[in-house]
């Protein structure tokens, strides 16, 4: 079986698991205003230089935020955002650059007095993305009606503005200040196109936290109890909350400023900021502290500003160092960015934290700490330290994801949020419906979709709330985006592993993820071990994976391309009848092969083209004798000789001639027999009658194995292998007899395994085509258990002949070998 993915130790691009992804991305498409006429009245070289500057600036800006330029046409700039890494913000990003974009232009001098404007149109939708070629400057990397969507969006932008299409606008609600127009006509499509103009940046607002809180509290125990220890042994504290977006981390923390506001008696203080994406400044989450400590709110006056800053540090600071430190802090807040000023701003800001906290408990909280800049981990740190160094009361709470490589201290606590239980969830949707005025009976629709996020919780629900149908949901674009970014965020092979993963029905094993994959077996055992400990993936009893949220299957799987996606099904359908063929397999009694020279066994355990010509096969299961999933050898065959075998077959034709007297004229199946009737002398005299005080012997057999078999080695003497078909049924009846099943199919030599049917009888069978048997009277018709019925396979030798138990009939996937 060849591999389809692309093997990263030979790629020439590492990183990506396949060739190709289908990708929600976000382009940007930008055009000169009036292009045309001012080209026709420069000369040539001016219009060279204007090219050049005005390229520059735009490449610069689509650089800095993490753009990709997929073409140059003509004075046109097409750009693509999250084509190869994925954030969950490439629409925000993709705008801000947009009005980044305008802004430079408009500062930076032309040829001459010329004054460039630009139309910007962004849109964001699925595309087939050539994950080798995402770099800038290569073409035809992204193919999809988005690309078109953006170019005819910016036909309707006004010069200097940037135009978003109703998918954009979304994703960027709350971060980019919009301004919806009336929808305008696209050719081709119908209704008309609703267009939204990008205003500006806009701090987003506080997230509403109402409602009780549903589970989390051992989480909020834990946590008060780790900072209330802080305070009352004057130890500072470290707390790090970890999980992915949508698992309620800035709830908790809302929760814990909330009840945690004294400690023994002892008012405590909390300062809180949170990291916005991408801030214009590096240092801005520490101005926010600031902010916080001061009392200070957005759009205050400078007056305003300056007092509040002077109340704060008047208690902490002596006069003269309060006059020079508000200065200081005023520049922090005005403009919060590396430059050497806003650093001693801050070092006045972490000193007058310490301060604060030797007057009164301080905790200082920080969330989504994995967007910040290294300046503010830099921060946070020499206030824990300085504070560790002075022994006062004050803790440090965090909040990130999983996979961010944070550098918290040593003494630091991690606390890990795991999903909601099922009962939590189940409540947490009943109160999110009753909210949003829908009925509570799409909990049962919505319970397996959330996997325990209450992020997803919100998303599904709002999602209902906004007209989608609760029969067919789709996924929230807000949950696709965090869970995008999830999967963005992994390597090449555990990235391959998860979307081959999300093809597969039920338990995960690396034994079909191998299959799938087209990889040696092995090679996805420790990525699905790090899988789980990266929190994406848990483990289950039955020595499998499942994904710890339904939306990571979902996305994994639809990321590959549609060819991809159905090889990958194909091989994932083969890799489930294997399993059960091997599961079945299992139960195969191998002891009659102890006896078998181990040359001969590595024979016949090589593919057919290997073994000489005309060598049998050993059976059903020859090819995959050496396999690691055959079952431990059982107890050995008993040694039956042929003759004493024909000695029983005669006294059995005889019962059965005088069976055959007795029964009534005509008749297929014997009466049933009234009861108190004589049975006939001669099945009176070979089956034993229970008696009310004997009742009669249950064989014991152990677990898995029909308690009335047992296992034959008929041994033929040197020149007595039978060799009519008669004999072979002689065999047959007599194994019948004994409990055990045999069949023996004789004619030449080397012999070979034949099937045995249900009345006894041989028929001439290839070893390519050996099948089994009902094992019991009565059982013809029926699909046996796994250990049931039994299978005639002769050995090498002449005349010996194995019985073992068989698996139930199969069938093998058409190109797939017995031993895959």
């Amino acid at each position: 079986m060849s591999s389809t993915v692309v093997d990263m130790q030979r790629t020439a691009h590492p990183h990506w698991p396949v060739p190709e992804e289908r990708r929600t991305v976000t382009v940007l498409f930008a055009d000169i205003v009036g292009s045309t006429a001012l080209v026709d009245r420069l000369d040539p070289e001016d219009v060279r230089a204007l090219q050049r500057a005005y390229f520059d600036t735009v490449g610069a800006v689509l650089h800095r935020w993490h753009g990709v330029v997929e073409k140059y046409v003509g004075d046109a700039v097409m750009a693509l955002f999250g084509a190869r890494h994925s954030d969950g913000f490439d629409a925000y990003r993709a705008v801000r650059a947009g009005l980044e974009i305008q802004a430079a232009l408009d500062r930076r001098q032309m040829v001459g007095d010329i004054k460039l404007r630009v139309r910007v149109g962004v849109a964001t939708g699925e595309v087939v993305v050539d994950l080798g070629g995402a770099v800038s400057g290569g073409h035809g990397v992204a193919s999809g009606a988005v690309i078109t969507t953006a170019a005819r969006l910016q036909e309707y932008a006004p010069p200097g503005a940037v135009a978003l299409c109703a998918t954009t606008a979304r994703a960027t609600a709350g971060l980019i200040a919009q301004r919806q127009l009336a929808p305008v006509p696209v050719s081709g499509r119908v209704p008309p196109m609703p267009v939204w103009h990008a205003v500006g940046p806009v701090r987003p607002s506080a997230d509403r936290h109402d409602g009780p809180l549903i589970g989390r509290r051992r989480e909020l125990a834990t946590l008060r109890d780790q900072l209330s220890r802080a305070v009352r042994e004057q130890n500072p504290r470290w707390v790090s909350l970890v999980g992915p977006t949508g698992s309620g981390r800035s709830r908790l923390l809302h929760e814990l400023t909330r009840s945690l506001t004294t400690v023994d008696g002892v008012a405590v203080r909390w300062c809180v900021a949170t990291c916005q994406p991408y801030p214009d400044q590096v240092l801005a989450p520490v101005a926010e502290l600031l902010r916080d400590f001061a009392g200070i709110r957005h759009g205050d006056g400078p007056a305003m500003v300056r007092d509040r800053l002077a109340n704060a540090l008047t208690p902490l600071l002596p006069p003269a160092r309060v006059a020079a430190a508000v200065p200081a802090l005023e520049r922090l807040l005005t403009a919060p960015d590396g430059s050497a000023a806003a650093l001693a701003g801050a070092a006045i800001c972490r000193d007058a934290l310490l301060r604060l906290a030797a007057h009164r408990p301080l905790f200082v909280a920080v969330d989504d700490l994995d967007r910040a800049a290294p300046a503010v981990s830099r921060f946070l740190h020499a206030l824990f330290t300085a504070a560790t160094a002075r022994r006062v009361p004050l803790a440090v709470v965090t909040l990130h994801q999983p996979q961010w490589a944070d550098t918290r201290p040593g003494p630091a606590r991690r606390m890990t949020i795991r999903p909601l239980a099922a009962v939590q969830s189940g409540r947490l949707l009943r109160q999110l419906l009753t909210r949003a005025g829908q009925p509570v009976d799409l909990v049962d629709r919505l319970l397996p979709l959330v996997g325990g996020r209450p992020g997803h919780a919100a998303a599904y629900v709002a999602s209902i709330g906004d007209g989608a149908d609760p029969a067919a949901l789709p996924l929230p674009e807000a949950v696709r985006r965090a869970v995008g970014a999830e999967l963005d965020r992994l390597d090449g092979e555990r990235r391959a592993v998860l979307m081959a993963a999300g093809t597969l029905d039920g338990v995960i094993s690396d034994a079909a993820l191998d299959r799938v994959l087209g990889w040696t077996p092995g090679r996805s055992a420790p990525v699905l071990r790090a899988l789980v400990a990266a929190g994406l993936l848990f483990p289950r009893r039955a020595s499998g994976y499942a994904f710890a949220a339904p939306a990571l299957r979902r996305v994994a799987a639809e990321r590959l391309p549609r060819a991809l996606r159905a090889v990958f099904a194909h091989r994932a359908a083969d890799a489930a009848r294997l399993d059960a063929v091997q599961l079945d397999a299992s139960h195969l009694d191998t002891s009659h092969l102890d006896a078998v020279d181990p040359d001969v066994l590595r024979r016949e355990a090589s593919p057919a083209a290997d073994r000489p010509a005309g060598h049998p096969v050993v059976g059903a299961r020859s090819a995959a004798v050496g396999s690691e999933r055959v079952g431990a050898a059982t107890a050995r065959a008993e040694v039956v000789r042929l003759d004493a075998v024909r000695s029983q077959a005669r006294r059995l034709d005889a019962v059965f001639a005088e069976l055959a007297a007795a029964r009534p004229s005509g008749s297929i199946q014997p009466a049933a027999r009234p009861r108190g009737s004589v049975q006939p002398a001669a099945l009176r005299r070979h089956l034993p009658t229970p008696t009310a005080a004997a009742p009669p012997p249950v064989p014991s057999s152990g677990i898995g194995r029909p308690a009335a078999v047992r296992r034959l080695r008929a041994v033929a003497s040197a020149g007595d292998m039978p060799s009519t078909r008669s004999s072979a049924l002689a065999v047959n009846r007599a194994a019948s007899r004994l409990g055990a099943p045999v069949a023996i199919l004789s004619g030449g030599h080397p012999p070979v395994a034949a099937p045995a049917s249900p009345t006894g009888a041989c028929a001439d069978a290839s070893p390519a085509s050996v099948r089994a048997a009902p094992t019991g009277p009565g059982s013809a018709g029926r699909r046996p258990l796994p250990g049931h019925g039994a299978l005639a396979v002769v050995g090498a030798p002449p005349g010996a002949a194995h019985a073992v138990p068989r698996p139930p009939l199969i069938r093998w996937p058409d190109g797939l070998a017995a031993s895959a």
